[in-house]
């Protein structure tokens, strides 16, 4: 007997199908820097623009990175890339008025970034954590979930020094949700070649980016941030100083080169005026508690926020309260 007895009847035999499942989504990670950037220019260059691009604002960028921000989520509108800007919106409040930004948590608690306490928690609570929350709830990272498959993470680690030992760490952590993938280290992209490739596709190169009051932050970026900016800075050291033990400020503690409080590198360099510095270190964290207190009397809901506050006082109405 043949071993096809289909074709022994003079049947036709009935096609083989093979099930291939669907690729699993993939989502870039977009700091808006150099690195980010230089690799997203380039994977639509090559016609692999990922699926989604998600970006993490903390509330508190560099007036010049939102900027760049805005330009480049116009470039990815151009060009059908789909953008998203995602946030920590914390949920208890406790007695305190609502915030929803990096900078109203540390004025709402009178401390300082996480890095100026010698620690890094900042990036992962206020960048990480609200992309995998939104990554959750999006219909294209569930369906892959259902099959069993990662959702392609892309992280913008160049093959320089500084990255590779981030990308050593990064790369030992195995996620079941994400299988994250460094495209410019495979390329063997340095940070120069980066800044090349988004000088060559006729855009600025994106400014440093980082929280304008980052503990990490170098004196020439102080110098160069507004006036707005640099009165919370004072307000943030003025407001946390009674409770710091082991740290000056921001900057931690003084060295040769700069000072632990930036609020005395601005002082020294003259980047406010002296009576100003020492109007918001005698009234504002005052006011603030003040602000917080009555706050504390209103249910959650009709409460004003921080934000609300904060802006008060960049318009330089405190003293009228």
């Amino acid at each position: 007997m043949s071993a096809f007895p289909h074709a022994e009847a003079g049947m036709a035999r009935s096609p083989d199908y093979i099930l291939v499942s669907a690729p699993p989504p993939v989502v870039l990670a977009y700091g808006i820097d150099v690195d980010s950037t230089a690799l997203l220019v380039e994977l639509e260059a090559r016609g692999e623009a990922p699926d989604l691009v998600l970006s993490a604002d903390p509330g508190a960028e560099k007036p010049e990175t939102y900027a760049y921000q805005e330009m480049m989520a116009a470039w990815m509108a151009a060009r059908g890339i789909p953008y998203e800007i995602v946030r920590y919106v914390p949920r208890r409040f406790k007695h305190w008025p609502p915030y929803y930004s990096i900078l109203a948590n540390v004025l709402t608690n009178a401390t300082l970034p996480s890095i100026s306490l010698g620690r890094h928690s900042c990036s992962l609570k206020w960048k990480v954590a609200p992309q995998d929350a939104y990554l959750r709830d999006w219909a294209p990272a569930q369906t892959a979930w259902s099959r069993g498959q990662k959702v392609v993470r892309l992280i913008g680690y160049d093959a320089s020094p500084a990255d590779s030992r981030r990308y050593a760490h990064a790369s030992a952590i195995d996620d079941p949700l994400f299988e994250c993938r460094y495209p410019l280290r495979e390329w063997g992209w340095t940070r120069d070649r980066c800044v090349a490739r988004i000088v060559s596709a006729g855009l600025p190169v994106p400014p440093k980016s980082s929280c304008f009051f980052c503990g990490a932050i170098r004196p020439d970026e102080v110098r160069a941030l507004p006036s707005w900016c640099l009165r919370l800075i004072v307000l943030i050291e003025a407001r946390a100083e009674p409770r710091l033990r082991s740290v000056e400020g921001l900057w931690r503690r003084s060295t040769k080169t700069k000072p632990g409080k930036i609020t005395d590198f601005i002082r020294a360099e003259r980047l406010l005026p002296e009576a100003e510095i020492a109007a918001i270190r005698r009234d504002a964290p005052t006011n603030l508690i003040r602000f917080q207190d009555a706050a504390s009397l209103v249910p959650v809901s009709e409460r004003p926020t921080m934000e609300a506050w904060i802006a008060t006082f960049n318009a330089g109405l405190m003293e009228a309260e």
